[in-house]
């Protein structure tokens, strides 16, 4: 079966897509925004647990990698080339997901989704004033990658200290960050055609200016929740 691209722009029509690199802020513009908008916010990896209820080997095989993997020391010790690999294909197989699901919770009003879903396929599903890219400079995706103090990364982190050289694992992660955040990655991005925010100073507090361009890049001013 496959559900033509107009009917998914009809039924997504209340969401909005924030999509980029590593540090560019992301989160934490979409935590901003539906808190002063009341949007309904879907974080990175927010349906994750039901995702992996129900994917299937012959179906998903990237994403079985979460069933089948020895244990956390493994995924963090992944080479570069394959790390990249998988990490592209599990975005592929999860953009069917993620469709469904915000289906499902946009009916209850609008929504605001830190995405994986691809430019182009963002591009058939949705429209320029409903998608927003941000990007930081490689280098700085990679270099601040652990700054943030969120669970995940504090997560991650005590796994790398767990393997028998610790040191030795985090500069190969920092290699699999720094290859997902590449320079062609970024080109890639900021010649998707949609609506841009770069960030380039990480001393300056810019969220308010940059919350206020997306509000009025999506039009919520206007069409306040």
């Amino acid at each position: 079966m496959v559900i033509e691209d107009n009917i998914l722009r009809h039924y997504l029509k209340d969401c909005y897509f924030i999509t980029g690199t590593a540090y560019a802020g992301k989160s934490t513009m979409c935590r901003m925004l539906a808190e002063r908008y009341g949007l309904i916010h879907c974080e990175e990896n927010y349906n994750m647990d039901e995702i992996l209820s129900v994917v299937e080997k012959k179906s998903q095989p990237d994403f079985c990698y979460f069933h089948e993997m020895a244990s956390w020391q493994e995924y963090v010790s992944r080479t570069p080339d394959e790390f990249e690999r998988w990490f592209n294909s599990v975005a592929k197989e999860t953009t069917g997901f993620e469709i469904a699901e915000l289906i499902r919770r946009s009916a209850r009003g609008r929504v605001i989704v830190d995405t994986n879903i691809s430019c182009g396929d963002l591009w058939k599903i949705s429209d320029w004033r409903h998608v927003a890219v941000m990007l930081s400079p490689p280098e700085m995706a990679v270099e601040k990658f652990f700054d943030r103090n969120d669970e995940e990364k504090r997560f991650l982190l005590s796994e790398i200290e767990k393997c028998p050289e610790p040191e030795k694992t985090l500069e190969n992660f920092k290699s699999c960050i720094a290859r997902i955040n590449s320079r062609a990655y970024y080109d890639r991005y900021a010649a998707s055609g949609f609506f841009t925010v770069v960030r380039t100073d990480t001393s300056a507090d810019t969220r308010e200016e940059t919350l206020a361009a997306l509000a009025e890049h999506f039009g919520l001013d206007a069409n306040p929740g």
